[in-house]
């Protein structure tokens, strides 16, 4: 069964990531990848611009994130003691199953920066929970619900974690593996196993990828250099022991590189297949204009036929009479404003103009 990438960051993860969802998508396509993931951290700014490059090249596109999931509660302001560590938030990666998945999904970024916002965009358990539907979750990195706590020896926790997730999400939650060879890796791998088995969760396998290949790992560093606002010093520069990502080896692995990495969980290669198959989302690309609600009082029954009912209210209350050379006029531009499917749009300007009139706001001419 073919493997699929579902944890990948684009430049769109601002000064952690140095890949562009282009260069992700060609690099997929030239190792004949039919799907492939995009997971940013909290935000889904690529989303739009990864989906349509990948329909173009024939790459269906899984339209994810990595939020950031509060320890507590996601308004909480103070950094949290857990398994013996302050933290404020764990990793967990989220992926749009359907168009209600995608809806929820941006309806959680956007909770995470309008509410949840210190230091990141951060969303919580009970959110989760009101927001579920139509998401598939994995437990992503070494900083997520699962790893975390494991690493500071609190495996309790990290099964309460899995848990709470599992009654959460189901059968649309995995628990995630990554190697890419740091020592924290391979306790994971020990401990990760051993618990999904205990409790009915699948595993999956990913990668973490920031940049293209291999070779750009230097290049990556730099840009974290850049978000710390720090500097090194090439000469002295050993890929070895001074990338601040440790290893230079979050990058897309090819298929067959990843089937190695990962020959003793074959079942986990083929639940990326498994997640890709779960997600069919479609989201229009054509213009979509605001829709306006009618009114309980009118006649109305289109949104044309309200913006013409109360344009002729208008004309009533302007001009004594009615000349054909207004109704001609007025004929004219209904039918452009019709056609070109605006009514929506002048509707909501009208709606706030009014408002801002009866709030005694001036209003200035609009002149494009």
């Amino acid at each position: 069964m073919s493997f699929v990438h579902l944890h990948n960051h684009t430049h769109y993860s601002l000064l952690d990531a140095a890949a562009s969802p282009q260069t992700l998508i060609d690099a997929a396509k030239a190792d004949g990848q039919t799907a492939l993931a995009i997971t940013d951290h909290g935000v889904m700014f690529g989303c739009f611009e990864f989906y349509k490059k990948a329909k173009k090249a024939g790459i269906k596109p899984i339209l994810g994130c990595e939020v950031y999931l509060a320890v507590k509660r996601h308004t909480d302001r103070e950094k949290v003691v857990d398994a013996g560590k302050k933290r404020n938030y764990y990793h967990l990666v989220l992926l749009a199953k359907n168009e209600t998945g995608y809806r929820n999904l941006i309806k959680l970024t956007t909770i995470g920066h309008t509410d949840g916002f210190y230091y990141k965009p951060r969303i919580d358990m009970d959110l989760l929970r009101q927001y579920h539907e139509g998401l598939i979750a994995t437990s992503a990195c070494l900083a997520g619900p699962i790893n975390a706590p494991m690493l500071a020896g609190d495996e309790a926790t990290a099964r309460n974690n899995a848990i709470a997730l599992k009654e959460i999400f189901g059968d649309d939650f995995y628990i995630e593996l990554q190697d890419h060879g740091l020592p924290e890796d391979k306790h994971v791998m020990e401990f990760a196993p051993r618990l999904a088995r205990e409790l009915g969760i699948k595993l999956v396998v990913s990668n973490d990828a920031h940049y293209v290949s291999k070779d750009h790992a230097v290049a990556h560093n730099v840009l974290l250099h850049i978000s710390k606002d720090t500097s090194f010093d090439r000469s002295q520069f050993d890929i070895k022991t001074n990338l601040r990502y440790r290893v230079p080896e979050m990058y897309l692995k090819t298929q067959q590189q990843m089937k190695e990495l990962f020959k003793d969980f074959p079942e986990a290669i083929d639940t990326t297949q498994e997640i890709a198959d779960k997600v069919d989302v479609t989201i229009p690309t054509a213009l979509q204009m605001p829709q306006f609600p009618i009114p309980a009082d009118s006649d109305a029954t289109t949104l044309e036929d309200y913006l013409e009912e109360l344009t002729m209210r208008g004309l009533e209350e302007r001009y004594t009479v009615l000349t054909s050379e207004i109704l001609d006029r007025i004929s004219f531009e209904l039918n452009v404003i019709k056609r070109m499917g605006y009514a929506g749009y002048f509707l909501i300007v009208a709606d706030f103009i009014r408002a801002a009139r009866d709030m005694g706001v001036r209003v200035g001419p609009g002149r494009g």
